[in-house]
């Protein structure tokens, strides 16, 4: 009941904000809403079917976190239904439902970047495959003046229509921060690009989030042609990739700030620093207690108010074909000091690729993509894993570091207007940071079809 009570406060706290938005709506002219009068809308749906196989590789022990030596093949499915309404000139709402079933390989550890997206995290807590609620979010936007317009083409959590160039907008509810911030035109999505958690997210950004990559919180970005700010404020869970919240928003919550700027040649270059706080343990306190027969427990060690920080940087630049072929590069680095707790076990993050319209050879709607990802860790993180201590998504029970690289590339093929056929093959040296380990190579097909 105490912790029913502090949930139903945290999340009053935000319902109380997305009224503020219904607030000032009354109270303030429309200046650019995408609709005109109160309606609802279906926005599209999914559905996305990938199967696995990681083949047998190399590996002289292994322990409970491990990715599987012996090989694995495992076959996710999700599916998605998307609406929004229009509340007047300036706000809409946005709800959202999911069904994932199936699972990654190795139950999506093992490995810090998970080689299925779409089973974010499902291997660790034990969720289910009943439907549930993705979004439920409003949004305001207001117009700062000027004549020039932005057009918006119906998507998943966006209505069509126009609304000016220089605006704010302010969401509040349930939602995913990777919705808003670190974007990017040619990596950001596991249905249609890459499939590993690397290449659709900066990995070492430990990003609010449930186990599910959902959360409650408010976000606000101020647009102009030119440059656009972007803040947000979300719940933090009770315990490391954990699908309950901590209800007490001075002592967990996740606090982020991004730049973006247009560059030359239609490019954009986006600045992230983030703060994130939380009942984590430090991994100095954990190792400092291991001892040859008891591994460390960085849990045991865990306490409210903890920090972790990080910075993070994400560009993208169109190449040729109207911007279908194009580059992109994200880098990230976090302290590293205390546990990681809602995204992946990474605090060092590199990552590059192209992706190729099929223009080229005749094939105006398919796609291409090539990219490879390094990933490393702080000193004490590394000193954890080598004592045997176990993350939520590592633990070989020994480490001869390494950084651990990736290369991924894929093929979309279109069939039709809605069904979208991706081979996809996975070199995945060192996984889990372990030198003793690997190379490891995954192999997929995704069937993927949306309206």
């Amino acid at each position: 009941m105490v912790h029913a009570a502090i949930q139903y406060v945290a999340l009053t706290r935000y319902a109380v904000a997305g009224a503020a938005l219904l607030a000032v709506h009354a109270t303030a002219a429309a200046q650019g809403g995408v609709c005109d009068r109160p309606t609802v809308r279906a926005l599209g749906a999914q559905a996305t079917f990938i199967g696995q196989r990681l083949s047998p590789f190399h590996s002289p022990y292994q322990g409970a976190m491990s990715l599987d030596a012996a090989g694995d093949r495992q076959l996710s499915q999700s599916y998605g239904a998307y609406g929004g309404a229009c509340l007047g000139g300036d706000v809409e709402l946005y709800v959202d439902g999911e069904m994932v079933r199936g699972a990654g390989i190795s139950h999506a550890s093992g490995i810090a970047g998970v080689t299925n997206g779409d089973v974010l995290r499902q291997g660790s807590v034990d969720l289910g495959d009943a439907p549930y609620v993705a979004r439920a979010f409003v949004r305001w936007r207001h117009g700062l003046g000027g004549p020039a317009r932005d057009t918006l083409a119906r998507a998943m959590d966006e209505l069509e229509g126009t609304v000016p160039s220089r605006r704010v907008e302010v969401t509040a509810g349930k939602f995913a921060l990777s919705d808003f911030l670190d974007v990017n035109r040619y990596a950001n999505s596991t249905r249609l690009q890459f499939l590993d958690w690397a290449l659709f997210q900066n990995t070492s950004w430990d990003f609010a989030a449930d186990t599910r990559g959902y959360t409650y919180g408010v976000a606000f970005a101020w647009i102009t042609p030119a440059w656009s700010l972007r803040a947000a404020s979300a719940q933090m869970p009770r315990f490391a990739n954990g699908n309950v919240f901590d209800g007490d928003l001075r002592l967990a919550r996740g606090d982020n700030v991004e730049l973006s700027l247009a560059v030359p040649g239609d490019g954009v270059v986006r600045l992230m620093a983030w703060r994130n706080t939380a009942r984590m343990g430090r991994y100095d306190a954990a190792n400092a207690l291991a001892t040859a027969t008891r591994p460390p427990n960085i849990v045991a060690d865990d306490a409210p108010g903890r920090t972790k920080w990080g910075l993070a940087a994400n560009a993208e630049l169109p190449l040729a074909d109207k911007g279908e072929t194009g580059a992109f590069a994200r880098a990230g680095w976090s302290d590293g000091a205390n546990e990681s707790f809602a995204f992946s076990e990474v605090d060092e993050h590199l990552s590059a690729g192209l992706q190729l319209a099929g223009a080229r050879w005749g094939r105006t709607d398919d796609r291409a993509g090539i990219a490879f990802v390094l990933h490393g860790i702080s000193d004490a993180h590394r000193r954890y894993l080598a004592l045997g201590g176990n993350g939520f998504l590592l633990g070989d029970g020994a480490l001869r570091y390494g950084p651990e690289g990736i290369v991924e590339s894929y093929y979309r093929v279109q069939v039709g207007p809605w069904l979208q056929l991706s081979p996809d093959v996975m070199l995945i040296a060192n996984p889990g940071y372990n030198r003793d380990r690997g190379p490891a190579f995954v192999t997929t097909l995704r069937l993927s079809t949306h309206w």
